[in-house]
């Protein structure tokens, strides 16, 4: 018994020290500046957006909480890691992708937990859309450092609509 307990303790710590290792931005306790904070959720933005326009719903579901919250304007509060990871598979995989806008991005820390990002994305319909409408909303996301590991606990989707 004490033989499995200890293997389970391995496996549980490597995974969780594998999660942080392939996350390309320092802890937060390693961050010092404005400077770092912004460049870190900059790439983190990357991440998380590199896996939705990619339908990559396994590492999209390593940068969420397991109690993510997201709240959007049009549809409302969605709880739940799966309940994300489903809407994105059924809602976006092959028919929008997201790209930040160019200079909207802000970073402010939170002390203690991480970090809150606001900006301005717009959403494309690859092979879909030859009317020209392009989709733009404003967010804020709540970056938690927790267990060795940078991921979205909530995010606020609003003011969506076409760009003129």
């Amino acid at each position: 018994m004490k033989k499995i307990l200890a293997l389970v303790s391995m496996v549980l710590v490597s995974g969780a020290m594998m999660r942080a290792e392939t996350q390309k931005v320092p802890a937060l306790e390693d961050i010092k500046d404005q400077a770092q904070l912004t460049a870190a959720i900059t790439t983190l933005d990357k991440e998380l957006f590199d896996a939705y326009n990619t339908c990559d719903l396994e590492k999209l579901g390593t940068l969420v909480v397991n109690d993510l919250e997201f709240y959007h304007d049009k549809t409302g509060l969605a709880v739940g890691r799966q309940v994300f990871l489903d809407a994105i598979k059924n809602n976006i995989c092959g028919k929008v992708t997201r790209k930040l806008v160019d200079g909207s991005l802000e970073v402010y820390p939170l002390k203690g937990y991480g970090a809150v990002e606001l900006g301005v994305h717009r959403f494309y319909h690859p092979g879909m859309q030859d009317h020209g409408v392009v989709g733009e909303a404003k967010f804020i996301t709540l970056w938690q450092y927790k267990d060795g590991a940078w991921k979205v606990s909530r995010v606020i989707s609003y003011d969506h609509g076409a760009i003129k």
